[in-house]
C-alpha cells in the first residue's frame, strides 16, 4: 500500500493534466491547416523562357499524373511518357528563344481534369497543348493523333461558361477577349463567345495541322492523318487555342519503346516545336 498510494496519485495527476491539455487544445505537435477544396483550381506553375509578356505563351498539359496512371502496361505508364514528353518539348522550344512555356505540372502529381484549362487561361496563355499516349483494345493500332473540339462540345463549353460567368464574372473577372463577361449583355455576351470560339476553333485546327505536318515530315508514324474532333474537357477553354495531343497507341509495342526512348521523344518534341513556332509565326505575319 505505501508503495502503490504514490504511484496511483501520480497516475491521477497525469491523466487529469492530460484531460486539461486536450480539453485546451494544447498538444504542441498537433498543425492545423485549411485544405483547399475539390473544385478549388490548381497553383499557377511558373512561366520559363522571355521576360517581354508580348511574346506568346503556351501552355504544356502533361496528361494524368498522381494517383491517375492512365495507360499503360507494366512499368511503362502514358503519365510518365506524357511528362518527359511535355519536358522535352518545353526545352526544345525554350532554346529557340522565341515562345514563353508553362508546364501544368513538371512532377507526378495530379491535377484535376477542369484544372488544367483554367491553369492556361489564368495565365492568359496563347496556346493550350495537351499531351497523351493512346491505348487501344487491339495492340496493332498505333501512331500520332490529334484532337480539336467539336460543335458539340464547343456549344456545350459555352453554355457552361456563359452560365459560371453570369455568376461569378464580377468577383472572378471571367473575360472573353479582355471584356468581363458580367458586364456585358446577354446578346453582346453571346456574340463574343460566338465569335471568340469561331476563331480559336480556327486556330486549333491550324495548330493541329501543323502539328500533324511536322510529325509526317519528321517521319513520324500517324494514326489518323487529319485532326479528329471530340467534346474533350481539356480542350474547353472558349478563347485559347487548345490541341490534345495523342503521341502514338502505348499498348503497342513499336510505339511504346519509340515513345519510351529519348531518341523517339526527342523526334517527337522537335517536330511539335516546329509545329508551334510555325504557328506563331504566322499569327505574327512572319
Amino acid at each position: 500500500m505505501l508503495l502503490t498510494a504514490p504511484l496511483a496519485v501520480l497516475a491521477f495527476v497525469l491523466v487529469l493534466n492530460h484531460t486539461l491539455v486536450r480539453g485546451q487544445g494544447g498538444y504542441d505537435y498537433v498543425v492545423r491547416m485549411d485544405l483547399p477544396a475539390l473544385d478549388a483550381p490548381a497553383d499557377l506553375p511558373a512561366i520559363e523562357g522571355p521576360s517581354d509578356v508580348s511574346v506568346p505563351l503556351v501552355v504544356i498539359d502533361p496528361g494524368h499524373g498522381g494517383f491517375d496512371p492512365g495507360a499503360g502496361q507494366g512499368a511503362l505508364k502514358e503519365k510518365r511518357v506524357a511528362l518527359q514528353i511535355a519536358r522535352a518539348i518545353r526545352d526544345d522550344l525554350l532554346a529557340h528563344g522565341d515562345v514563353r512555356v508553362a508546364l501544368t505540372r513538371d512532377t507526378d502529381r495530379f491535377i484535376a481534369l477542369s484544372d488544367r484549362p483554367a491553369i492556361a487561361r489564368r495565365l492568359n496563355a496563347d496556346l493550350f497543348l495537351s499531351i497523351h499516349a493512346d491505348s487501344a483494345q487491339s495492340d496493332q493500332a498505333r501512331g500520332a493523333s490529334a484532337y480539336v473540339l467539336s460543335e458539340k462540345g464547343n456549344d456545350e463549353a459555352a453554355q457552361r461558361f456563359a452560365a459560371s460567368a453570369r455568376q461569378t464574372g464580377a468577383e472572378k473577372g471571367q473575360r472573353i477577349n479582355g471584356i468581363v463577361i458580367a458586364d456585358t449583355s446577354d446578346r453582346v455576351g453571346a456574340i463574343l463567345l460566338d465569335l471568340s470560339q469561331s476563331g480559336t476553333q480556327a486556330d486549333s485546327a491550324r495548330v493541329a495541322g501543323l502539328l500533324l505536318d511536322e510529325l509526317t515530315s519528321a517521319g513520324v508514324r500517324l494514326h489518323r492523318r487529319r485532326a479528329q474532333t471530340a467534346a474533350l474537357a481539356v480542350l474547353k477553354a472558349p478563347d485559347i487555342p487548345s490541341v490534345l495531343f495523342e503521341t502514338g497507341y502505348i499498348n503497342n509495342a513499336d510505339d511504346a519503346a519509340f515513345l519510351s526512348s529519348r531518341k523517339g521523344q526527342a523526334v517527337v518534341a522537335d517536330a511539335a516545336s516546329r509545329a508551334i513556332r510555325r504557328f506563331f509565326a504566322r499569327k505574327a505575319g512572319t
